[in-house]
């Protein structure tokens, strides 16, 4: 069966066309969840949502763009949401640093599963805005839009965000080479 058959078949609220989309997309987006979420039990809780949220409004989607897209932006602001909710984004205006900061990473130090760890342990209103801007590519613009912030606050917290991985990251290279 063809993604638009599956699509439509959802439409009409097909249990099989549902279940085969959420197989073919639940692991992307647990993915995309588990960057905007503290712990894999938030991760799946989000996911959960997020597919209730896509069946509902399926019907919404008109074949114009990419589905995984549509598909992605849903679970984003599923997230997004789950955090308004908590009054968790409770931001405010911070002076933005002059530079943009990098993080030196030798590859081999690193591995994927710590980033996401040191990701995932950021206060909430740095890892929302770093995922939202690195991980996924929004414009500051667009990030105050759906958090509710200016752009300064959005660009200060992508820095501050940063600075707390740079340093985390410089720390755990420092621990290495000492064990040394």
């Amino acid at each position: 069966m063809s993604l638009k058959e599956l699509i439509n078949n959802c439409k009409k609220n097909d249990t099989k066309a549902q279940s085969q989309i959420y197989q073919l997309y639940a692991g992307k987006l647990f993915g995309l969840c588990l960057k905007y979420s503290k712990n894999y039990e938030e991760a799946q809780d989000n996911l959960h949502n997020g597919f209730i949220t896509i069946f509902k409004k399926i019907e919404q989607y008109k074949f114009k763009g990419s589905f995984e897209g549509w598909l992605k932006r849903i679970v984003i602001n599923t997230a997004l949401q789950s955090y308004r909710k908590k009054n968790v984004l409770s931001l405010v205006n911070e002076e933005i640093p002059d530079k943009e900061i990098d993080v030196d990473i030798d590859d081999e130090d690193v591995s994927l599963d710590f980033l996401l760890k040191l990701i995932q342990e950021l206060p909430e209103r740095y890892r929302l805005v770093f995922n939202l801007y690195v991980l996924d590519g929004y414009p500051h613009k667009e990030i105050a839009k759906m958090l509710n912030i200016s752009e300064g606050t959005s660009k200060s917290n992508l820095s501050r965000a940063r600075l707390i991985l740079r340093n985390k990251i410089e720390a755990n290279q420092l621990n290495k080479n000492e064990a040394l």
